[in-house]
Formats: C-alpha cells, structure tokens, sequence
C-alpha cells in the first residue's frame, strides 16, 4: 500500500511524498427534486450498508427518521 501512495504522490505536484486522499473536487448541483431524492437516499441508506442498522429511521445521528415522520434526535426543516 505504502508504494502505491508513493507513486501517487510522487505524481501530483502539490505533494513531496506520498498521497493518500484524492484531491479533486466535482460538485454536483441538486437541481431537480429527482437528484435531491436520490443524493439523500444514498446518505440515509450508509449506516444500513455499513451494517450498523437494519433501516435507516434506526440511526440516531440520520435525519432518515424526521423525514419518514417520526420523532429524531434534532429538529430539522425538511426539504420539499
């Protein structure tokens, strides 16, 4: 792993050495309620995936709760 950060960084001019973490950046605009749906789908269903819940709504820290109507750990406003 160590020879692949290596050759990593030794190919990108902002770093001397080694480079673990990408550095680039390609925002995406959430410009249609399609694209908003399915970007707070992804972030709802990560604890499931990691394995941490078996539903989304059952991790404490998700607004996945508020947004299928049930009492979360914070108020939050809702995006329609």
């Amino acid at each position: 792993m160590l020879w692949l950060m290596q050759r990593a960084g030794k190919r990108n001019g902002n770093n001397h050495d080694y480079q673990f973490w990408q550095q680039h950046n390609h925002p995406i605009e959430l410009n249609t309620n399609f694209l908003l749906q399915q970007k707070l789908d992804y972030i709802h269903h990560n604890p499931v995936k990691a394995g941490f819940v078996s539903f989304p709504e059952a991790y404490t820290y998700s607004s996945a709760a508020a947004y299928a109507g049930e009492p979360g750990l914070l108020d939050i406003m809702l995006i329609e």
